[in-house]
């Protein structure tokens, strides 16, 4: 969809949100945007990036925000989404019609602080860039919550919803630290040339926020990582200590098979003759299976 051109501070705006095949070639033909171009901002699998080109003076930007796959169970992974400046127009493309990339602009657009085009992106950097906090504060808050059941009784279904936040941490940290190398990397860029002090400022905020948020979220998936790693560590031994006792009653219940074993056969045995022959037999197990069960102990098996 191609939405209703609007103005940022006397340059014209064209916003679009998961743009059709024949809403593509309108680009094409009415502002002249590169076949190229336009493949790579609706590719979804995208990573960061900053592209000039020389000839067509285009400035174009690709940046990685969170999208939400289930929020209850707090799944994320990161999407990308475009800015391109284009012969003096602003272009932007959110192909995966991600809610804090529409906040992001609005809250940039809105800002009356933004002057230029430049400030603009940049405020919507840093607006994308802070949506990541309150994703690891919820994790941090799921986390917790999860640390307290698994500590009362470990079960399979908060197991998976931990291994679920390792999921979307393992994201979300790639996708934070794509995005603090491309924002150090701007200001030595086509972008950055000639700044200004108030551009430099801006830089330098959305990137110490990159960098705090980036810290947050390492934190809280080393965090996550060792309560997964204690936790499989107990559902092993526990497993461990099963297998062991259901290893230790298939022996004991071998020797009485055995015993039995032999004297059901049709042949001669000692002591098969007498009345109380299988008294005899249930003696002979009980003291086999008393005789295993101290070996047993004496070698640290039980």
């Amino acid at each position: 969809m191609i939405k209703s051109e609007k103005e940022i501070r006397g340059t014209k705006w064209i916003e679009t949100v998961r743009l059709t095949p024949e809403e593509r070639q309108q680009l094409m033909k009415e502002y002249g945007i590169d076949e190229d171009i336009i493949e790579y901002v609706v590719d979804k699998d995208e990573s960061t990036n900053f592209v000039h080109d020389i000839n067509e003076d285009d400035q174009l930007f690709i940046f990685l925000a969170p999208y939400v796959l289930d929020r209850k169970l707090l799944r994320y992974i990161t999407r990308p989404f475009g800015i391109l400046l284009h012969k003096g127009v602003l272009f932007t493309f959110n192909e995966s019609r991600i809610k804090q990339v529409d906040d992001a602009f609005q809250t940039a657009a809105e800002n009356p602080e933004v002057q230029t085009v430049d400030a603009f992106i940049l405020e919507t950097l840093f607006a994308v860039v802070d949506s990541y906090m309150p994703i690891s504060r919820a994790v941090t808050r799921k986390r917790n919550h999860l640390d307290k059941m698994l500590n009362r009784k470990t079960k399979n279904a908060d197991l998976v919803a931990l291994s679920y936040l390792q999921q979307t941490l393992t994201f979300l940290t790639s996708a934070v630290q794509l995005n603090l190398n491309l924002l150090r990397r701007l200001p030595n860029t086509y972008f950055g040339k000639n700044a200004n002090q108030e551009k430099r400022d801006l830089f330098e905020d959305v990137t110490i926020e990159a960098e705090q948020v980036q810290r947050m979220i390492e934190i809280e998936t080393q965090v996550v990582d060792r309560i997964d790693h204690t936790f499989n560590s107990i559902a092993n031994n526990n497993l461990n200590d099963t297998m062991k006792f259901l290893t230790i009653w298939s022996l004991t219940m071998a020797v009485p098979t055995i015993i039995t074993g032999f004297y059901g056969m049709n042949v001669k045995l000692p002591l098969a003759t007498l009345h109380d022959a299988w008294i005899i037999a249930i003696i002979i197990s009980a003291v086999l299976i008393v005789w295993l069960l101290i070996m047993l102990r004496l070698h640290h098996k039980m």
